[in-house]
């Protein structure tokens, strides 16, 4: 019997998929034409039938697999339990289960920062040191720090008061100073992480992040400086004056966000409570006892009561450098030093998972409990928070799924086969694609998540470094700035809310992230010849 056994041959192996469109068109013909159409499929659904992405994603995921031969049960599995995994769930779950912490956790601590005033303060700070003349580089500097813990658009709404009241001031164009601000945004948002964009690709191309956040410095700084000079430039020859509605509004919310404080404080000093007087002047004596069984009085509100007391500046430089400084340290312990206790604990609190929870803890005692907030306010605001970041997830992991087809289907292969043939180096063509994704469709984060589904299997077997890979990642995320115009949704937000004309952001916005999506580009092409 044992003999028997023995010379059972073994399973064959799973032929080629034949099915689908490969009937029509075999062989690699037939992938690059499946993915090909994939691709148009999804710029149509997106573009003109403004379908949600990541619905479109899933769409044009199951429609690829399904042309290119995959089984029902491949793509969804079977409904009775089995060893097997659908590649759905394996896409999804794959990127989802790296992604969706850190971006969690770095928005909750962004909105920390950004309600507690910790922008304000720095941008302050920031202004008084630089002085009247050089404002448009406080700004800049401003929307650089400022913009690594909170999403490019929040950043805007955040600091675009302060833009206002320096242009007012200045009397100058409005662009001299929204234009700099925008370009540190932009650039953290495509570059660094925990923003959506690098992070989902770090974790396609499973490169640590420390190499995401050096690398990210070192390509991002020269851009977003060459995106200065550019914002210099165009904001001396294009008047744009201050929205006076948006003025207005900005004035508004600060008032009633003041008169709030000013209520909650002066009635966390009452004692009891407290009745107006019958002739409307607030200032008679209630009658009510206090829990104490004191007599209560109206407190009134003093004028410490509408003022938040100010961020130290060197809390807001702590709490957003703590992450990145452990989460560097861990990187490159792994390669500095060898396997010991010492190099164990660095390794775990410079995790992402741990550096940012970190972080955040910091945030919600420095920020908050030590300058009185009450813990439901901190829960508050955190879950206030998350509530945008369903759709980036939902983006993110169907990126993951289409990702997962390419590659089961064998699609992959045959475009690694085919742009090897073509010659050019892999980090140029993974900006090209990213670029014509952006300008096609609007979404940088849809570029990104595509465009490393198709990239990531021509750069396996190729023993690239971390460092390599962290490059062709740059080169990406540069892509997908490219060009922002009116399929974009960041185009109307600056526009809208600087009381810019289609016409002049075009000529200043859409250009100024060309020149920062070029110049970051060529900074990782060089770094790649050497790196």
């Amino acid at each position: 019997m044992s003999s028997l056994l023995a010379a059972t041959p073994p399973a064959p192996e799973t032929p080629p998929h034949t099915g689908g469109l490969l009937l029509l068109l075999d062989g690699t013909a037939g992938l690059l034409t499946v993915a090909a159409l994939g691709i148009v499929l999804l710029l149509v659904l997106i573009i003109k039938v403004r379908l949600q992405p990541f619905v479109a994603l899933l769409a044009v995921s199951i429609a690829v697999g399904l042309s290119a031969g995959l089984s029902v049960t491949e793509l969804f599995g079977t409904v009775q339990r089995s060893a097997s995994v659908s590649m759905i769930e394996s896409g999804m779950g794959g990127i989802l289960g790296h992604v969706a912490i850190i971006i969690g956790l770095g928005t909750m601590l962004g909105a920390i920062l950004e309600v507690s005033g910790g922008a304000e303060a720095l941008s302050a700070r920031l202004l008084n040191l630089f002085g009247e003349k050089r404002a448009p580089l406080a700004m800049g500097l401003t929307g650089l720090i400022f913009g690594i813990p909170v999403f490019f658009d929040v950043g805007i709404f955040v600091l675009a008061p302060i833009v206002y009241a320096a242009a007012k001031r200045s009397g100058k164009s409005i662009l001299l100073y929204c234009m700099p601000l925008l370009a540190g945004l932009s650039m953290t948002h495509a570059f660094l992480p925990p923003h959506p964009g690098p992070v989902a690709a770090a974790g396609l191309f499973k490169v640590d992040l420390g190499w995401v956040i050096l690398m990210g410095v070192v390509v991002g700084i020269p851009a977003v400086l060459a995106a200065w000079v550019y914002a210099a430039w165009i904001g001396k020859r294009l008047f744009v004056p201050v929205p006076q509605d948006m003025l207005e509004a900005a004035d508004e919310a600060k008032a009633a966000v003041a008169e709030e404080r000013a209520a909650r404080r002066a009635a966390a000093r009452s004692t009891g409570s407290t009745d107006a007087s019958a002739d409307g002047t607030g200032k008679g004596k209630g009658t009510g006892k206090g829990a104490d069984g004191g007599t209560g009085t109206v407190v009134t509100a003093q004028p410490e009561d509408y003022a938040e007391q100010p961020v130290p500046l060197a809390t807001v430089f702590l709490i957003i450098g703590t992450p990145l400084l452990l989460i560097l340290a861990a990187t490159f312990s792994s390669i500095a030093l060898d396997p010991s206790t010492f190099r164990s604990v660095v390794e775990f609190f410079g995790h992402p998972f741990v550096a940012l929870t970190i972080a955040l803890l910091m945030a919600y005692y420095l920020l908050g409990i030590r300058r009185g907030w009450s813990r439901q306010s901190l829960e508050t605001v955190s879950t206030s928070s998350l509530k945008p970041v369903g759709n980036i997830l939902l983006v993110v992991g169907a990126g993951g799924v289409f990702g997962a087809v390419l590659k089961g289907s064998g699609i992959a292969d045959a475009l690694a086969d085919t742009f090897n043939d073509v010659g050019l180096p892999v980090i140029v063509l993974a900006w090209l694609i990213s670029v014509v994704l952006r300008v096609a469709q609007g979404s940088a984060t849809v570029a990104i998540v595509t465009t490393a589904g198709i990239v990531v299997p021509l750069v396996e077997g190729q023993d690239l470094s971390q460092a390599h890979l962290a490059l062709i990642i740059m080169a990406i995320s540069a892509g997908s700035i490219f060009a922002s115009h009116v399929n974009d949704g960041g185009f109307w937000i600056v526009a809208k809310y600087f009381g810019i004309s289609e016409r002049d952001t075009l000529k200043s916005w859409t250009v100024l992230e060309t020149v920062l999506s070029v110049a970051g580009f060529a900074v990782a092409a060089s770094l790649s010849v050497f790196i």
